[in-house]
């Protein structure tokens, strides 16, 4: 029988367990302040391994996890009407051979809205960790048309073979002049470790690799890498969570102005960057208007080197001074994210779950974070000094599906919260890698926020708020 847990915050009270059909040990459990409501979900074909996620209008966008293998189900990206957001609908897929080829992961997605075009990031994926195929795949952005009725069966319109195999990317448009866009890609495996690439005039298949960038460090290590970067809204400084480095900044001002021959400078020095013990930073959100950074981290079970209990957390980071970034507060959830608790979670869990905190998207006082096996975890940053829990999500896990994720679903927990959240129109989407796409509706503090918001993700500057 599975162990009940309460979860509890950074400092907070215990959140009184329930018990649950799923095999999770967590909730779904009251929050004493506010709830996360389920409007639809969808289970994208019982797939599992889902990925990345775009929303447009009436319509999402889901990458894969995995590939094109023959023992996996629709392995393209899939596309659900969501016009009634309380019955998503299967509406069509991108399929081989522009999507889901053996060996290539669909894993990051974005509009690029001015341009109606959908962002698609393939590169390859890994044969144990994501049970790919073992080929060869060239790392490549696909740019697609979802304008009028190709919303529901995009069309090809560029393709974009980068450089360097980026992992993740930002998708930042200049606030003064909306037809310039620029892709920031972290790129662990390359001799840089950011590529920064003007796809403004994507349409034509035309693309410009304006800035490289990595930092020197004094005593380089292995996955010495730049995982992720999110940027502020100007574009004149990127925040960047590094693996086994943790956080810093770097001045983009060059770039964003678009500067011949630009370069991207350190704001913080190497030795005044903020580093904690074990895997560090996976992404890094600015708080709107509040001089403060979001930061996640991501470690995976024990089965994996360097994971297993107390996995990874939030924190809250003063940027007021780019030069001394300073932690302000931690945000855990309990006991899986306490080291000293670590003893009552089961080997097995131990083993082959994680309880880590993901990707986040956030409002001046909330932020929403994709917890893995802690679901959808939502917290006020009102107090930076003391963020709360307002809320949770846990989603109740499909009776089965094509294909478990090896290191994420495969053992006691069938939960697996995974996308940046995206606000459209006071609703939330969010995808988890088994279960599929879920609309949410958060009621509680500072609701408005969300309320109000036409649209908002984490990983671009794209923001629409009241009309």
């Amino acid at each position: 029988m599975a162990l009940v847990f309460g979860a509890c915050t950074g400092g907070g009270a215990p959140i009184p367990s329930t018990t649950s059909k799923a095999p999770t040990p967590l909730g779904p459990t009251p929050s004493p302040e506010g709830s996360i409501v389920l409007v639809g979900h969808s289970p994208l074909y019982k797939r599992g391994m889902n990925a990345g996620l775009a929303v447009w209008r009436d319509h999402a966008y889901v990458g894969s996890r995995t590939d094109g293998s023959k023992r996996h189900l629709h392995p393209g990206v899939l596309v659900v009407g969501i016009r009634d957001p309380a019955r998503p609908r299967m509406v069509g897929e991108i399929g081989p051979p522009r999507e889901g080829n053996p060996g290539e992961t669909s894993r990051e997605l974005r509009i690029w809205p001015e341009q109606e075009l959908l962002l698609v990031l393939n590169f390859g994926c890994d044969a144990h960790i994501h049970g790919c195929a073992r080929r060869f795949v060239r790392p490549t952005i696909r740019f697609y048309d979802v304008s009028g009725k190709l919303a529901n069966r995009p069309r090809l319109v560029s393709t974009y073979e980068p450089s360097e195999t980026p992992h993740e990317f930002y998708l930042w448009q200049d606030p003064q002049d909306h037809g310039r866009a620029l892709l920031f890609m972290s790129t662990p495996d390359g001799r840089d470790a950011l590529l920064v690439t003007d796809i403004s005039r994507a349409r034509e298949g035309r693309f410009e690799e304006v800035a490289r960038w990595r930092a020197d460090f004094p005593d380089p290590g292995p996955n010495n890498n730049l995982h992720s970067l999110s940027l502020s809204p100007d574009g004149k400084v990127a925040y960047l969570a590094h693996l086994t480095r943790g956080f810093f900044m770097i001045d983009t001002s060059e770039v964003a102005r678009g500067d011949a021959e630009p370069q991207i400078r350190l704001a913080t020095p190497i030795d005044r960057r903020l580093e904690w013990q074990g895997w560090g930073a996976h992404s890094a959100v600015p708080i709107p208007g509040r001089g403060l950074v979001l930061t996640t981290d991501e470690v995976y079970g024990r089965d994996e080197p360097g994971g297993g209990c107390p996995w990874g957390w939030v924190r809250v980071i003063d940027v007021t001074d780019p030069a001394s970034p300073a932690v302000l507060s931690e945000y855990r959830v309990l006991p899986y994210n306490d080291a000293t608790r670590c003893g009552e979670i089961p080997e097995q869990r131990d083993r082959r779950s994680s309880f880590s905190s993901h990707n986040p998207t956030v409002t001046e006082h909330l932020a929403f974070v994709a917890w893995h096996s802690a679901g959808l975890q939502a917290l006020t940053t009102a107090d930076p000094a003391h963020p709360a829990q307002v809320a949770e999500y846990l989603s109740e896990p499909l009776d089965a599906v094509t294909t478990e994720d090896p290191a994420l679903s495969s053992g006691l927990d069938k939960v697996v919260m995974w996308s940046y959240p995206v606000i459209q129109d006071g609703l939330i989407y969010v995808v988890d890698v088994r279960n599929g796409l879920y609309v949410l509706r958060y009621q509680g503090p500072y609701e408005d926020e969300v309320l109000s918001t036409r649209f908002l993700e984490g990983n671009s500057n794209l923001w629409g708020g009241e009309s």
